[in-house]
């Protein structure tokens, strides 16, 4: 009763997995004595399944394929390789945005010959009724014609044929656009090889399902679709848990699934059955305790929280959260806290499953008797976590307090976003601003004139303008945009403003610029989208517009009025830049609140309001109405959005997965269980990491007389050792494509190309920012010693191996930092890397160098190559005695004489078996010999 959560689902993985060899009993028994074992010791943990995305799950399944090969040569059964654990692989990171509207015409055809004319779809009948006025928006000049623009992605794209598009601006349905069209179809012109390669792993190996193009991101379809929070293999029961190479991964503990992101390598290793090998990590408690203002948000709520964790130090541990506030948390607001964990540093954060999780997976779909199981395993086996039970709460290494109850809402202004204003305070503020001094938050404005008030005449009715009037209010693109409840708030508020009889002044120029289609979605779904039309909140758009000054002109009266008047008009939206004259000239102070706040301000007509004492407005019963009146509770937002927002896209995704994708559906693959590699692909090749396979591993080889490839500094990282992005014209990669019959524009990128070892390879250590010492200056080159040449990294490296000679790296500190990259490994190994000496590494990326062959040695603390006088240009010689053991000294000789000590960077008895292997993948394929 005593573990944390987040521990118990490690040791009921370890329990069910105990084999003796991979997972020992003894590594069960660390896990249970987590208590005084924390971060003294080293654990397996068997994740229930992996989540790749297509960038690294190319690489992953060229390795399946290529290991297939090896094993049929070697003597084995081909067919027995398929991943052990079970796997799913989004194709979400292929599209590139080739085309807009002007760039149609004249298109190449990427499949090659004539261009035929595309396909147009059949727009649905509009509905019978009127589509509402235009309200003065700049963005709608007229007649309709939404349909010949391009539009967001979001997941509520209509990828499934036939589905409409809604005008923006009339809410219409309009045919879909020929931007979105041909740039799916060069998406699949482009990938074709790539595609047609991810078709054939899905019909050859078992345990794999690959979910395709435009069905949406790799983190949503997991968040969404494919977790099951409680695994049912034949009627036996156990935690669902991923491990994934997505940035996102940790999402899903929000979802109570443990799971974090790990490296490619290490994915491969976990698909094949090995376990992943973590120290048994510190717990942070997090205990949310208090109750939620009325006014704050789940954007001020998710911001507090994360930095209260980055103020607590919770850098490489698990955080859980447990206390009396976390059942006031949604699961839009667990998620999203659980997916900012590279804020603060933490491997996950975990929300045990609660009421509030069963509840959003009756919403998700899952049907009464699955819902049931899942209730009962996970209080049989204490994982489901009852804040009204008496159970005492877990021990945990460190407990962050946070009071929900001290969480207010927020505005910035308003000069600079980093100028935070507590809206209680807004009033009082705003007067300090007008009497501060013209600067980062002061106008000056003397005393006797900041009472002043412009009479003007508008649309035959007279208003009066003060300082902090509001003229323009937008709830526009931004990433606050889609989080549901605080648009679905802003929605609410207008409902009931409009209910109460509350207007907006016709003066205030009001839009509504949604991040999505799925924004709309939502708030038409939930029945909102009219009474936010109805202040003028409308739909003018989607993608950056009054953020960026693109709104419709103020009214010409109104822009006198406030220059005349020298009046400190004010903007209120729900963006990021809020400088000032950055929505419009003449309107000075621009304040940056959450989309419900603007809708009030915009009520208001003015910053200058106490929310706590002043009336927004008089209502049509001539009641005054505040803001706590038509403030929408929590629960009211939670109600709407398990039944309008989560109930449709798990709707959504539901029928995208089931009905497929037409061009998936018609694209041809083999069906041989041995893939048959194209020897002209520039995309998926057979790479060379099992060309030496046999059955038993030869023992390490010493290392001897090695030149140094690279003599690199500090902070090296993983995008300097093998880049992502696109292909240099004059890189050694670029040289390959060319000789293959490519022109610049078909080279793609590197991770579009990371199933071919050969571009792979060449771009190793490409990056132009790469800082060699033996160049001097951030360049991709290197010397050759023994011809004295400054060559290509690729090119020295290949002469070094036409001449047999093997290489090393000397680094400094944080060597392999950054995003985890499994190329960044692979590429070093094939240029013939043996090892690589540094002050510190990264750890992911120290697991990822022993996961492929190469030997990782740290210098000794106080010592590095400038102490120890390394020029980089002598030869290195390095002994592995046959008993190397976990952080063992061993003893590197240079062809000057000198002979200096490093250690042996292995963790564990396992690392040391998997690099006497040659590395995890042909440690596992032996198994298949």
């Amino acid at each position: 009763d005593t573990l944390p959560y987040s521990i118990r689902v490690l040791f009921e993985s370890s329990v069910r997995n105990c084999d003796g060899f991979l997972v020992k009993e003894t590594d069960a028994m660390n896990i249970l004595d987590w208590k005084t074992k924390q971060n003294r010791v080293e654990v397996p943990f068997c994740p229930a399944r992996v989540v790749l995305q297509d960038f690294t799950g190319i690489p992953a399944m060229v390795d399946f394929a290529a290991m297939r090969e090896a094993v049929r040569n070697a003597g084995g059964d081909p067919v027995k390789v398929n991943p052990a654990c079970p796997t799913d692989l989004t194709v979400d990171h292929s599209l590139q945005i080739d085309f807009s509207k002007c760039a149609i015409q004249n298109a190449p055809n990427p499949g090659g010959g004539e261009q035929k004319p595309l396909a147009r779809l059949s727009p649905l009948k509009p509905p019978l009724r009127k589509p509402p006025p235009c309200r003065g928006h700049s963005a709608c000049r007229g007649s309709c014609s939404a349909g010949e623009a391009g539009r967001s992605s979001g997941p509520f794209s209509a990828q499934i044929e036939n589905t409409p598009i809604l005008c923006p601006f009339h809410l219409q349905p309009v045919p879909e656009p020929e931007t979105v069209l041909k740039n799916q179809e060069m998406e699949f012109g482009r990938n074709r090889e790539r595609l047609q390669f991810f078709k054939w792993s899905s019909k050859v190996f078992e345990n794999i399902s690959i979910i395709p193009p435009e069905t949406g991101m790799a983190h949503q379809v997991n968040l969404e679709y494919l977790s099951r929070v409680v695994f049912d293999v034949k009627n036996f029961l156990h935690p669902d848990s991923v491990v994934g190479t997505d940035s996102h991964t940790t999402m899903v503990n929000g979802l109570g699934i443990l799971g974090w992101g790990v490296g490619g390598i290490e994915t491969e290793a976990v698909m094949l059955g090995m376990p992943l090998i973590l120290t048994l990590p510190e717990v942070v408690g997090c205990e949310l305790t208090g109750t939620v203002s009325p006014f704050a948000t789940s954007i001020d709520i998710v911001l507090s929280i994360t930095k209260h964790l980055r103020q607590a130090d919770v850098a490489g541990k698990f955080v859980e959260f447990f206390g009396s506030g976390v059942s006031q948390l949604s699961i839009a607001d667990r998620t999203t806290i659980a997916n900012m964990c590279p804020e603060y540093g933490a491997i996950l954060s975990f929300f045990p499953v609660d009421n509030v999780t069963l509840k959003h997976l009756k919403h998700a779909g899952f049907d009464k008797a699955k819902l049931e199981v899942t209730e009962a395993y996970l209080k049989a086996v204490k994982l489901f976590r009852n804040d009204e039970s008496s159970s005492r709460e877990p021990e945990y290494s460190q407990v962050v307090q946070v009071s929900l109850s001290s969480i207010i809402p927020y505005v910035s202004g308003p000069k600079r976003s980093q100028d935070r204003v507590a809206v209680n305070n807004m009033k009082s503020d705003f007067q300090a601003c007008l009497n501060e001094k013209s600067g980062v938050k002061g106008f000056q404005i003397a005393a006797e004139k900041q009472n002043d008030v412009v009479p003007v005449q508008y649309e035959g009715n007279e208003y009066k303008l003060s300082h902090g009037c509001v003229v323009i209010a937008a709830v526009i693109s931004c990433t606050n945009n889609c989080n549901p409840s605080v648009m679905l708030a802003a929605g609410l508020l207008a409902k009931k403003a409009v209910e109460a009889g509350l207007v907006v002044k016709p003066y205030i120029r009001t839009s509504l610029s949604p991040g999505s289609g799925m924004v709309t979605h939502y708030l038409s779904s939930s029945g909102v989208l009219p009474y936010l039309s109805k202040l003028g909140f409308e739909v003018v758009g989607y993608g950056c517009s009054t953020c960026v000054g693109n709104t419709a002109p103020l009214p010409e009266v109104i822009r006198n009025a406030i220059k005349q008047g020298d009046i400190i008009a004010c903007g209120v939206l729900s963006g990021t830049k809020n400088f000032e004259g950055c929505l419009c000239d003449c309107v000075r102070a621009n304040y940056l609140a959450s989309p419900p706040l603007v809708v009030a301000y915009a009520i208001a007509g003015t910053v200058q309001i106490d929310f706590d004492t002043e009336p927004l407005g008089t209502g049509s019963n001539g009641k005054s109405i505040y803001l706590r009146d038509i403030w929408p509770t929590r629960q009211e937002l939670h109600t709407v959005e398990e039944e309008c927002v989560i109930s449709s896209m798990f709707k959504e995704l539901k029928e995208k997965m089931e009905k497929g994708n037409k061009r998936w559906n018609l694209l041809e693959a083999p069906e041989s269980p041995l893939f048959p590699w194209d020897l002209k692909s520039t995309y998926i090749r057979c790479p060379s990491f099992f060309d030496k396979l046999a059955k038993e591993a030869a023992p390490p080889q010493a290392v001897e007389n090695a030149h140094v490839l690279l003599f690199l500094g500090d902070s090296v990282t993983t995008d300097h050792i093998s880049p992502a992005g696109s292909i240099a014209r004059s890189s050694a990669a670029a040289k390959y494509l060319t000789s293959k019959g490519l022109t610049p524009r078909e080279f793609n990128s590197y991770g579009a190309r990371r199933g071919n070892d050969a571009v792979m390879t060449r771009g190793t250590f490409a990056n132009i920012k790469l800082l060699n010492k033996f160049i001097g200056k951030p360049a991709p080159k290197t010397v050759h010693f023994p011809s004295g040449q400054t060559l290509d990294v690729f090119e020295a490296a290949e002469l070094y191996q036409k001449e047999g000679i093997p290489v090393i790296i000397l680094a400094g500190k944080k060597y392999g930092l950054g995003s985890s990259r499994d190329w960044a490994a692979k590429g070093p190994f094939l240029l013939g890397v043996k090892a690589v000496l540094a002050e510190s590494y990264e750890k992911v990326h120290r697991s990822q160098l022993i996961g492929i062959g190469i030997a990782p040695l740290q210098f000794h603390p106080g010592e590095n190559p400038s102490t120890l006088g390394l020029t980089g240009r002598e030869q290195f010689s390095i002994l592995f005695p046959p008993d190397l053991s976990p952080r063992m000294t061993l003893d590197i000789k240079t062809s000057t004489g000198k002979v200096f000590s490093m250690i042996a960077l292995f963790e564990n008895n396992m690392e040391i078996t998997l690099y006497k292997n040659g590395g995890s993948l042909n440690f596992v394929a032996r198994r298949f010999l």
